[in-house]
């Protein structure tokens, strides 16, 4: 809905916009605050912007004389249409509160839209079957055999195979045929790649690159392995899709980023990006969120709405993934689990930015502390974040409870409760009593 004062044929980008989202309502006569201020020339509007809303894009509103308090004003209700609207030759679209002039990637992606297409289900004219790389449908099945979700592909060729998971018509491959299994999906499309750059204290510091290109599940694989051997300093176990080995970084949290950018983002965009730094790991892939969702929805429950159905179905079926749109949960779950903080998600430049963040060593923890605490504890003792936040807390006060704890750190208590485990198994504190108890903390000379 819009409130405007008087006309502009500027508005008829707005009616474009409502035209080509959920359809929408503009009052003419009324100020910001939706009070009717009136108009003087209404009935030459009346026929004027029908006819400019006709001439101009080729559509027709449903335009109505209102009047409050004796004073007149306009209402241009307009429907949602299912083909393309443009006005003189360019195409707008209502996102929120903000009207957008669709350009490049985004049209390109909104076309398709209203011919009820999606990018990934579009047929690549010039590529066939010699351009599908066998190995990675092998692959492919391998890593499927655990879900048990994919059809019985035994005795059938690539093509039969392709066909099974709808990627294909007749003998013409569609895009996601050959980005999922494609020998060299960068001759067809740009930026088919993962940039990985480890980097110092931020940004500017760049200390070394590798660019991986090549199919989704040639970069599912290789991405994880260059992490291991060239950017993380305590590697992490990536045997296997679907176990979870603590390292720098939870693999579950690692492994749904990396599915996250590669099922979800604009092929025809950028590449995407994943930047290793001292104290964290982003990755970022272009491709705004659907309407309706934003980063804040990501850390809830929500539902599925993959950008690319095709290639999203084929990794449903192989087991990488599943249909509820849980992958965030997975990664801000599995962070959890580890005790690191929890991941930051936003949308940045068009994309969405996923970062999480290592555990901090808590470092020496020597000499005299809190002498009527009592203790001494000398050496270095590894704690993550969380850990060394609840010492602190119970050094200041030794009979803090558990769901004090909670409260002061804002998470729940079943997280606490692994933390305090953590710290008992490692020596530093022992829990006198029950109830009405009292934390030791424990001499380690």
């Amino acid at each position: 809905m819009e409130w405007k004062q008087s006309w502009h044929d500027d508005y008829l980008k707005w009616i474009c916009g409502f035209a080509n989202a959920i359809g929408g309502v503009i009052y003419i006569g009324k100020d910001d605050d939706g009070q009717v201020v009136g108009l003087t020339t209404y009935q030459k509007l009346l026929e004027d912007i029908p006819n400019k809303v006709r001439n101009s894009m080729g559509i027709i509103c449903d335009i109505n004389l209102l009047e409050e308090n004796f004073l007149k004003y306009i209402e241009i209700k307009v429907n949602p249409y299912s083909v393309p609207v443009s006005l003189r030759g360019r195409y707008y679209y209502r996102s929120g509160s903000a009207k957008m002039e669709l350009t490049g990637v985004e049209l390109n992606e909104f076309l398709l839209k209203k011919a009820g297409k999606t990018w990934d289900d579009v047929i690549e004219e010039a590529a066939d079957i010699t351009d599908i790389d066998e190995k990675s449908i092998a692959q492919f099945i391998a890593d499927s055999k655990e879900k048990g979700r994919l059809p019985d592909t035994t005795g059938l060729s690539a093509l039969q195979i392709l066909d099974k998971l709808r990627l294909v018509e007749g003998t013409k491959m569609k895009r996601a045929a050959l980005i999922l299994f494609g020998k060299d999906p960068g001759r067809f499309f740009p930026n088919i790649l993962v940039k990985i750059g480890r980097f110092g204290k931020d940004g500017s510091d760049l200390k070394f690159q590798e660019v991986i290109e090549g199919n989704l599940v040639y970069l599912l694989s290789e991405v994880q392995v260059q992490l291991n051997y060239k950017f993380l300093t305590r590697p992490v176990d990536f045997v296997g899709m679907y176990r979870i080995e603590k390292g720098e970084y939870p693999v579950a949290a690692l492994r749904e980023m990396l599915l996250n950018a590669l099922v979800h983002r604009t092929y025809m965009g950028a590449a995407i990006q994943l930047r290793v730094y001292d104290d964290k790991l982003s990755i970022w892939n272009e491709g705004a969120l659907p309407q309706g969702l934003d980063a804040a929805s990501l850390k809830i429950e929500h539902n599925s709405r993959p950008r690319n159905p095709k290639i999203a179905d084929a990794c449903f079926k192989s087991g990488y993934i599943d249909t509820w749109g849980r992958g965030t949960l997975k990664i801000i779950s599995a962070c959890a689990e580890a005790g690191l903080p929890e991941p930051e998600i936003i949308e940045k430049e068009g994309g969405v930015q996923v970062t999480i963040y290592r555990e901090t060593i808590g470092g020496q923890i020597g000499g005299q502390i809190g002498g009527q605490i009592g203790g001494q504890i000398g050496g270095q003792i590894n704690l993550t974040q969380r850990q060394d936040e609840v010492f602190k807390l119970i050094l200041a006060n030794p009979k803090i409870s558990r769901r004090e704890i909670a409260e002061k750190m804002g998470i729940n208590e079943s997280a606490i409760q692994k933390h305090l485990k953590a710290l008992t198994e490692k020596e530093m504190l022992e829990r006198i009593g029950t109830k009405k108890g009292y934390w030791k903390i424990l001499d380690k000379k």
